[in-house]
């Protein structure tokens, strides 16, 4: 692909765009963010808070750890962690920084402040609204559709932001739709490294150490220590339980940044760990190692983009399928192994479901990526699964809309009845 080429460079700033540090589940880190935005319009330290929630954030913050507050969980605690310790000019690192002072005083003001959290249904299902109380002032943030995207900002009846939401469309970001496996193959085997390399060693810098990090530490139900102790020790196993450590980790706690994929940490982790770990095994170039990573979140990136940022179709899925075409690509194969390993991937997991971001996050991130591998070593055996095949299509692009509708349209009513079990309906 030219560098000319209007898709070169938009598939460089998609990865841009994409690719982004960020401390802790992105979701609870968005209300986080929105909070120290209020927290900064409102000029104090509010006296009462209503927060208003999508069912997908609600579903996607109950269960998770937030970091920096000595292990609270929950809506209240990020959003009350935004209020004292954010900082919103870092957006998803926004409670990067916090001191032992600052965490005594999130667990003061929970205790001493009415706190009301309300589910709301705008039309969006990624939807938060923060109103700060101070006497009789008061500051409204709203952020929609994804997790930096900061439609309203009100204080005292002043507008002083406001931007239309269009139902799930992300305005002011690049379009998605030039994505295609096609073009994604071509631009990864063809992009010049200087490109990418800066936003790809990040990546690998920061996900293979919280990897590292939940390999050591005792995490949540330790998903990747299991997964070593029950299996041999090969280069599949280590895919699977480095990735699965990374979220072990995130999810329980660790403050350690990741960078994200598809507004997911955990979506970074999986379509990054793997491929590294498999370039270090196989001793491939650096220069086949950017590619491998290049093709991996595109691929997870195209797959995830017509499901929406929130859906109840798990987002390791799409990042799995991702990782098993970087794979591939770093054990030799072509363009119809890719899209083969694909597909198959995607045949064999697209039924996990997404109910909130917690421990059991890694155990279905270690499955997403064995279906990656699995998909991969199934083809080049003269295996695979065919158009007719339940979701999957003749050709990768008719299985992955399968996919998309699937997860955005098919599961409305799934997502619905997911929120309503764990909020005790």
């Amino acid at each position: 692909m030219e560098k000319t080429n209007e898709k070169y460079k938009a598939y460089v700033q998609i990865l841009k765009e994409e690719l982004l540090p960020a401390m802790g589940c992105t979701e609870p880190i968005a209300l986080a963010y929105a909070a120290a935005i209020a927290r900064k319009t409102l000029g104090t330290i509010p006296d009462r808070v209503v927060i208003g929630a999508s069912g997908s954030i609600i579903k996607n913050v109950k269960s998770v750890i937030v970091p920096n507050t000595g292990h609270l969980k929950g809506i209240p605690a990020a959003v009350t962690a935004g209020i004292i310790a954010g900082r919103p000019e870092k957006e998803l690192e926004v409670i990067a920084k916090v001191t032992p002072k600052q965490a005594a005083q999130m667990k003061e003001f929970m205790e001493h402040t009415d706190i009301i959290v309300e589910h709301v249904d705008h039309g969006a299902t990624f939807d938060i609204m923060i109103t700060l109380y101070k006497g009789s002032s008061y500051a409204k943030v709203r952020i929609a559709v994804y997790h930096t995207n900061i439609v309203l900002i009100e204080k005292d009846g002043s507008i002083l932001r406001q931007v239309e939401v269009k139902g799930e469309a992300e305005d002011g970001l690049t379009d998605r739709s030039l994505l295609n496996m096609e073009d994604i193959w071509d631009f990864a085997n063809t992009v010049d490294i200087a490109d990418v390399k800066g936003i790809l060693d990040r990546q690998i810098e920061c996900n293979m150490a919280i990897a590292e990090e939940g390999l050591k530490g005792d995490y949540g139900a330790n998903i990747g220590k299991v997964l070593i102790a029950m299996s041999e020790d090969n280069v599949q196993t280590k895919a699977k339980a480095m990735a699965a450590a990374g979220s072990d980790a995130r999810m329980n706690g660790c403050e350690l940044p990741v960078i994200i994929n598809s507004g997911s940490g955990n979506q970074g982790i999986t379509a990054s760990v793997p491929v590294v770990v498999y370039a270090r095994e196989l001793k491939v170039s650096e220069e086949k190692k950017y590619r491998a990573l290049t093709l991996s979140n595109l691929t997870a990136i195209h797959q995830k983009t017509p499901i929406g940022r929130l859906s109840a179709y798990c987002g390791a899925v799409s990042a799995g399928a991702g990782a098993g075409a970087g794979i591939a690509y770093l054990c030799g194969g072509g363009y119809q192994e890719v899209v083969h390993t694909v597909v198959n991937a995607l045949a064999i997991v697209s039924g996990i479901v997404c109910d909130g971001a917690k421990a059991s996050c890694a155990a279905k991130i270690a499955s997403a990526v064995d279906a990656g591998i699995l998909g991969y070593h199934m083809y080049i055996r003269g295996q695979q699964f065919y158009g007719g095949d339940g979701i999957v299509t003749k050709g990768v692009e008719a299985t992955l809309k399968n996919v998309g509708r699937l997860g955005k349209e098919g599961m409305k009513e799934t997502n619905k009845e997911i929120i309503k079990i764990m909020i005790g309906e």
